[in-house]
């Protein structure tokens, strides 16, 4: 199918959806790669807002995904938002890494390359594309609230559990149409 026929682009400015629905309740993955090679994850948590003034979303990834991997390599990302009649393929994309299976094969979401390269969905209903601007990794000595301060040291009691944020500047808006 045709990129085009599918989406439109919009501004970032224009995105009407909720934030936190977005976020917190919607379903999303994020792709990275190239239409050879490329891998999905579902997010459970990150946001967007203004970076060095630019529009940004982020995310957080486990440091061992293989996702992560190749979004660092190829410096761009698109995160994809779903409608819910697509949970069944959201819990698929979490249930096995890419690394050593053919999930992106496997999944039931027709791919799509984006006019600029990236790759998303059929399904999706809203797409933002993204520049990699920054991953960093939290240092637990920088939450001031216990509950953060619990949740952090929990994550890094486990080596392959230790998170990263990664920060990515939104290029581009898609919604369906």
């Amino acid at each position: 199918m045709n990129f085009d026929k599918l989406f439109n682009e919009i501004s970032p400015e224009d995105i009407s959806d909720d934030i936190f629905t977005l976020v917190g309740k919607d379903y999303f993955a994020v792709t990275a790669g190239r239409e050879q090679k490329y891998n999905s994850m579902i997010c459970s948590g990150g946001g967007m807002g203004l970076l060095f003034r630019k529009p940004v979303a982020w995310c957080v990834f486990q440091q061992t995904r293989y996702t992560l991997e190749l979004l660092m390599k190829e410096q761009s990302f698109s995160i994809s938002y779903f409608p819910d009649e697509y949970k069944k393929q959201m819990m698929f994309l979490a249930s096995k890494t890419g690394r050593d299976s053919n999930k992106m094969k496997e999944v039931e979401l027709k791919s799509i390359k984006t006019p600029f390269g990236n790759i998303s969905f059929e399904e999706a209903r809203l797409i933002l594309e993204c520049r990699l601007l920054q991953v960093t990794t939290p240092n637990p000595d920088d939450f001031y609230t216990e509950e953060a301060k619990d949740w952090i040291n929990e994550m890094y009691k486990d080596p392959n559990e230790v998170r990263k944020y990664v920060f990515g500047e939104i290029t581009h808006v898609w919604i369906k149409k």
